[in-house]
């Protein structure tokens, strides 16, 4: 009977383990949800305060000046381009296109890139 039992390991070091590129994709793809849900009130009050007054809206370039709140708001805007890149490539292949290996890497990729490109372009215009 003990010769049926794998012998498994105690623990498993993630340092150790080699993603593909789609898994890191995907692992930062519910990284960037996280990010839009808990940063969400964060952006509610931003609107709110754009929206109230004028006197409401100088408060918000003063707040958006800041440059640590310019940081925060580049990278809200790398995980929103980043999920909504994703979720384009997820919609695709849950409609089998894309799920052969060598497409998969490549969307997975493209992925990457595209979200890195566009966040650079609209962060410069942001800053």
């Amino acid at each position: 009977m003990s010769e049926l039992i794998k012998k498994r390991p105690k623990y498993l070091n993630l340092m150790e383990i080699r993603l593909p590129v789609a898994g890191f994709a995907s692992i930062l793809h519910r990284i960037s949800g996280i990010g839009l849900f808990l940063l969400l009130p964060l952006l509610i009050w931003l609107l709110e305060l754009s929206l109230r007054s004028p006197d409401s809206y100088q408060a918000l370039q003063a707040v958006v000046a800041n440059p640590f709140v310019k940081l925060i708001l580049i990278g809200l805007l790398w995980a929103f381009l980043h999920h909504f890149c994703m979720g384009i490539r997820i919609l695709l292949i849950d409609v089998h296109v894309g799920v052969e290996k060598a497409k998969a890497r490549t969307s997975a990729q493209a992925v990457l890139a595209v979200s890195l490109v566009l966040t650079l372009i609209l962060g410069v215009k942001l800053w």
